[in-house]
């Protein structure tokens, strides 16, 4: 059986969660004797390795844009980085000449998505798509963001038209979403559809060893230090303006404290704001920015074995999958109630919830991880019982692998 995987971006140098989900999707995949290759829109990764194909997978790279006229350069690349619907002249050969694929895995929505759409009906081979950065379950501001104007001319509508990437939704033969409440509102929409939740997986033998002396090597100023761990994109979405915004208080209560936030910027307007916070707040050196890390990095594990707590003040979470990489190194989560989040720590059992909206429910719950280093224990091992029961990569790529051969067995019945 051979997967064709499409995606709307791939660059290791902006490594974040969906792309770590993928890496152990193919490696659970590869796991039960699938062949997956890939396919992604070339990238600029500069001095920076290739995880992925590096790993032996085939990694192929084809052309893609942003078919809007009159933005400006650094818009063009936000709109790359993060929610920006491609479009590309390429892809649609390339795919059709993938002569030994058994099926078609979108991990895209948008023209990308339409363009696998396309190929799977036109070869009729079953065609499955995979929602990774929320598509209903996003706050309506994030949703305003990512589909208002980017003051140009989009010229892409009419090939989106022409390729049905409006469809992906109504004719994928499953959709497969991490997010229980999404897929209850795409079961409102789509009641006919096959919908499943998948959830995302860590490779917990990656994060036994110890690599706190690597951390210590590379950021020394760390040392005794009580760290607050914040790991995702510098993005909006993550929110770390909040918690810059609460910093000062946590150094009031807690001295020896230090935020460290870890993540590639993808979206440079808000980076430089973050950073001019920390700057007026006189707080340089109290919260660090580390920058991107790649997957399986000693540095980050290292980090997250020294963090009291990781903290996600995110705007919205589909998943979280950084909830399991902290859990799997044995370190308690602080998260936002986004739907994501709530569906994975259980408030007071293995982690703990707050509401953005109240400031002295963070910093409660900043004390009790800070205050109470044997309970913020507690609450990480509970969560690492969770991930070794519920979230193991070979299992989850087992289960999908059934899925593959069910929806192949469909496509070739006789009718």
């Amino acid at each position: 059986m051979q997967v064709v995987h499409v995606l709307r971006k791939y660059n290791p140098a902006e490594w974040g969660g969906t792309e770590t989900a993928i890496r152990n999707l193919l490696d659970g995949l590869r796991h039960c004797r699938v062949e997956s290759v890939l396919y992604c829109p070339s990238s600029q990764n500069g001095a920076y390795t290739d995880p992925i194909a590096s790993n032996g997978y085939a990694v192929k790279r084809f052309k893609a844009c942003v078919p809007i006229w009159g933005i400006s350069s650094q818009k063009r690349a936000e709109l790359i980085a993060v929610g920006g619907n491609l479009f590309s002249f390429g892809l649609l050969g390339k795919l059709w000449g993938e002569r030994d694929a058994s099926l078609i895995h979108s991990h895209t929505l948008g023209r990308l998505g339409g363009i696998a759409l396309t190929v799977a009906r036109r070869r009729r081979l079953p065609f499955v798509v995979t929602i990774h950065g929320g598509a209903m379950d996003l706050p309506a501001p994030i949703t305003e963001a990512m589909n208002g104007s980017s003051h140009g001319l989009e010229w892409g509508k009419p090939l989106g038209m022409l390729l049905k990437s409006r469809e992906v939704f109504r004719q994928a033969d499953a959709i497969l979403t991490c997010n229980e409440k999404e897929a209850a509102l795409l079961r409102q929409n789509h009641p006919a559809k096959r919908i499943i939740v998948q959830s995302h997986s860590v490779q917990t033998e990656m994060y036994q060893r110890d690599y706190r002396e690597t951390a210590l090597t590379a950021f020394p100023w760390i040392q005794n230090r009580r760290i607050l761990l914040s790991l995702g994109r510098i993005d909006p979405i993550k929110n770390q303006g909040w918690l810059v915004g609460q910093a000062q208080e946590v150094f009031r209560r807690h001295p020896q404290a230090m935020i460290v936030l870890v993540g590639a910027c993808t979206d440079k307007a808000y980076g430089e704001s973050v950073k001019q916070s920390i700057r007026r707040l006189g707080l340089e050196d109290r919260v660090m920015l580390t920058g991107g890390f790649a997957p399986a990095d000693p540095r980050l594990i290292g980090l997250l074995q020294m963090a009291s707590a990781v903290v996600l003040p995110s705007l919205a979470e589909t998943f979280g999958l950084v909830i399991l990489e902290a859990w799997a190194t044995g370190t308690t989560v602080i998260c936002s109630r986004t739907s994501g989040a709530s569906a994975l720590v259980k408030d007071g059992q293995n982690g703990w919830l707050f509401d953005l909206k109240s400031p002295s429910e963070f910093h409660h719950l900043v004390d009790q991880a800070l205050g109470k280093p044997e309970l913020a224990k507690q609450l990480a091992a509970a969560g690492r019982r969770l991930l070794d029961e519920q979230y193991d990569a070979q299992a989850l790529a087992g289960r999908m692998k059934n899925l593959y051969a069910q929806l192949i067995e469909e496509k070739h019945a006789p009718r």
